[in-house]
């Protein structure tokens, strides 16, 4: 019998994996086409009393075996499609509920290129801006089903749509596996956009003055409360990722005023020298995540009402106001004050 706590097949291990969670999704998708999704569970391997706990994970070949199972008993290619409807933000867990927290899509879209290997570690998102278009893409780590390519960036349109105004669509998407037998019709009416396939990347392009509207369901408290659950579970996903470790480090040791290099690396156990060579082998350096992580931090508190500039300060570990200032000066071009009055993109 697999453990409830990982049901990963020993032999898949060592393989990218994908939060449990996401098979209540599945089951849902399941049951609209009148069809016992425990059996289909139990037949793919995975255990029917599945948690939402970040840390049980699917592999990916257990996860393409199960969608493999369900296009042939529901005889519907575009069901990865259909699952995107029953996708929760709750099943993506810190992540999810930080999304629907954020500020614009902007935002939603930095959250999912910081935490997106909580839902999944089977690919890297990357954000870039051109002119007046913004791409999200997903860089694939590994081979990943057309289904999950399918159900993951519906849901995230789908998102959209809900947290942004229902009119809301994507100028393209790119998905990596071959266009159906079957036809294009199903995407390009889902998507109300062109979708192109057997692309190098999954991709999602957005006009950037869409990415800058408020959302009315912005909670910048809630969505650094999740933040930080977040940042937890990676660590714990992942012991050898040592730029989420010094982060979180970072994060308990701001407060204090004593956030220092020897400080993080005595707390990680291991030497100064070694966290130095450990996050130049990651192409960064601990001022730099120092620097960053505070950025973050400052126009994350800055949103929150309750807090005043001066608190703000401390709680990132500056003596004083006026130093804050001017480091939130050369983040942002603006102090914190005018940051905090304009519209937030």
């Amino acid at each position: 019998m697999q453990n409830l706590r990982n049901p990963v097949p020993q032999e898949e291990a060592r393989q990218p994996t994908t939060i449990g969670g996401y098979t209540f999704a599945i089951a849902k998708a399941l049951e609209q086409y009148g069809v016992d999704s425990s059996g289909i569970l139990r037949a793919a391997g995975i255990p029917i009393a599945m948690s939402n706990d970040p840390m049980v994970r699917l592999s990916m070949p257990t996860l393409t075996r199960l969608y493999s199972m369900c296009v042939e008993v529901t005889n519907d290619p575009y069901f990865g499609l259909t699952v995107a409807r029953y996708i929760h933000v709750s099943n993506l867990h810190a992540l999810g509920h930080g999304l629907a927290a954020s500020a614009t899509l902007m935002d939603f879209c930095r959250r999912l290129e910081r935490y997106f290997r909580i839902a999944s570690q089977t690919a890297v998102p990357m954000l870039s801006v051109t002119g007046d278009e913004v791409t999200l893409s997903m860089n694939l780590r590994v081979p990943v089903c057309g289904e999950s390519q399918d159900a993951f960036i519906g849901f995230v349109v789908l998102t959209m749509r809900q947290l942004y105004k229902t009119t809301f669509n994507p100028l393209r998407v790119g998905l990596s596996h071959p266009r159906p037998r079957e036809g294009s019709a199903p995407y390009e009416k889902f998507f109300c956009a062109p979708v192109a396939f057997d692309q190098a990347e999954v991709s999602l392009v957005i006009a950037a003055s869409d990415m800058q509207q408020p959302l009315s369901s912005a909670c910048a408290e809630l969505a650094q409360i999740n933040d930080d659950v977040a940042t937890q579970y990676l660590v714990r996903l992942d012991k050898s990722d040592v730029i989420s470790r010094v982060r979180k480090k970072i994060m308990d040791f701001l407060p204090s005023g004593e956030c220092s290099k020897d400080r993080v690396a005595e707390a990680l156990s291991m030497s100064s020298a070694t966290l130095q060579f450990k996050l130049a082998q990651n192409n960064t350096s601990f001022h730099q995540i120092l620097d960053e992580t505070r950025r973050e931090l400052a126009c994350a508190y800055l949103q929150q009402a309750r807090r005043s500039v001066t608190e703000a300060a401390f709680m990132l570990g500056f003596t004083d106001a006026s130093n804050f200032t001017r480091a939130f000066k050369r983040w942002t071009g603006v102090s914190p004050s005018e940051y905090r009055n304009a519209p937030q993109s």
